[in-house]
């Protein structure tokens, strides 16, 4: 039966971003990489040493995740000890690197061959300093790009008001003269 009303056409999908469409397909080529390494190492050194493998990567990712977290803990006392005694913190360099090394210690922890030699790799300081500098700039470029109502248009609509108490200035630009206010306000007292 046709009640000669149009149907409504499905909305446009948004297109899928390349990490949504890849991110799985490389999640499962990695674990079949990792389960057909296991076999290959457990064929040729036997099935205990592989065994023995996993359960040292997992005791050694867990020191290392306990060590970083004691850093961490440690580093934050320090800074909120030095904020309540008045005097200004001390900028830590090292800050960036107890979240690679966390990311070693998970890395480890998680059953494999490659994951454990990617682990062991995130605990050397060059590794740690280059994958930091590329966060950086790589969240810094995001953040550069993004358009209102992103994540990024709101650090930076947060970084408008400065510590130090100042304002950014700029002026008001009304689209329709209805939009203006009645009555003038008062100034705000300070």
């Amino acid at each position: 039966m046709t009640t000669g009303a149009q149907t409504p056409s499905s909305p446009a999908r948004p297109r899928r971003s390349r990490l949504r469409t890849f991110l799985p397909l490389g999640v499962a080529a990695w674990l079949v990489l990792e389960i057909w390494l296991l076999t290959v190492v457990a064929g040729a050194a036997g099935g205990f040493l592989v065994f023995l493998l996993l359960v040292a990567g997992v005791v050694l990712g867990s020191v290392v995740i306990k060590a970083a977290g004691r850093r961490a803990f440690r580093n934050l006392t320090e800074t909120l000890q030095q904020q309540q005694s008045g005097a200004p913190p001390e900028t830590r360099a090292n800050s960036e690197g107890n979240g690679l090394m966390m990311l070693g210690g998970l890395l480890l922890i998680l059953p494999g061959l490659i994951s454990d030699a990617l682990g062991l790799l995130m605990l050397l300081p060059p590794v740690q300093k280059t994958v930091s500098r590329y966060t950086q700039r790589t969240v810094e470029r995001k953040l550069r790009e993004a358009g209102p109502g992103t994540l990024g248009d709101a650090f930076r609509q947060a970084r408008m008001h400065q510590p130090d108490g100042k304002v950014v200035q700029g002026e008001v630009v009304r689209d329709h003269p209805d939009d203006a206010p009645r009555e003038p306000r008062p100034p705000l007292a300070r």
